[in-house]
């Protein structure tokens, strides 16, 4: 979570440096209305971390993998249900901040799309570190940060604040396509709202 954290505060503070304190302002106030779709992650993490260790500890497999397709669904289907609520109704939503809040409502596309993709996997993170792979899942998050720090740098001279909603929705991006890989190659699931988890078929002897 710290990691997650830090993540998504990397934008405001390059923002910060690059930009005028009005221009930031507006930002944040997009990206802290969006904070209410990373709580769906958080809320179901913690509740089900303890079955993710309980099941792999009894090496119950089948129990885990449909344990873990049902906190997928309850992940991205609130998850996408909040979004679309806040694209439809984010303008309104800005704008008791001021009258010139409401052009951040064109980041808030932007910024829903990388939150979309960590949703799509569920808490993938937890499981990874339950079954003792919280090593690699650091890996991943160092890697992703250094990826926004880096696109922030290039892309906010550039493109201004949307050039901050990338960066931090491409690293969100990357650190779903990267927890997906490596909790396929190392636990021998698919993790995404599309395949729903199931264990990947047995393979089969030359």
């Amino acid at each position: 979570e710290g990691f997650y954290l830090l993540l998504t505060y990397v934008d405001i503070l390059a923002l910060q440096h690059f930009r005028s304190p009005d221009e930031v302002a507006v930002y944040y106030a997009g990206a802290r209305l969006l904070a209410i779709v990373a709580f769906v992650y958080f809320a179901i993490a913690g509740a089900t971390t303890h079955k993710f260790t309980q099941y792999h500890i009894a090496g119950d497999k089948e129990r885990l993998a449909s344990f873990f397709k049902e906190t997928a669904r309850w992940t991205f289907w609130p998850s996408l249900a909040m979004v679309l609520f806040l694209l439809v109704a984010g303008k309104q939503l800005l704008l008791p901040f001021g009258p010139t809040f409401g052009s951040g409502y064109p980041l808030l596309y932007i910024m829903s799309i990388g939150l979309l993709f960590r949703a799509s996997i569920g808490p993938a993170e937890s499981l990874l570190t339950m079954a003792g792979q919280q090593g690699i899942c650091a890996v991943i998050y160092t890697i992703a940060l250094v990826i926004n720090v880096a696109l922030n740098v290039i892309l906010i001279p550039l493109l201004g604040l949307p050039g901050a909603a990338i960066a931090t929705s491409s690293s969100l991006v990357f650190e779903t396509i990267a927890l997906y890989a490596v909790t396929r190659s190392r636990l021998g699931m698919r993790c995404s709202i599309v395949t729903a988890m199931k264990p990947l078929p047995p393979v089969e002897a030359n």
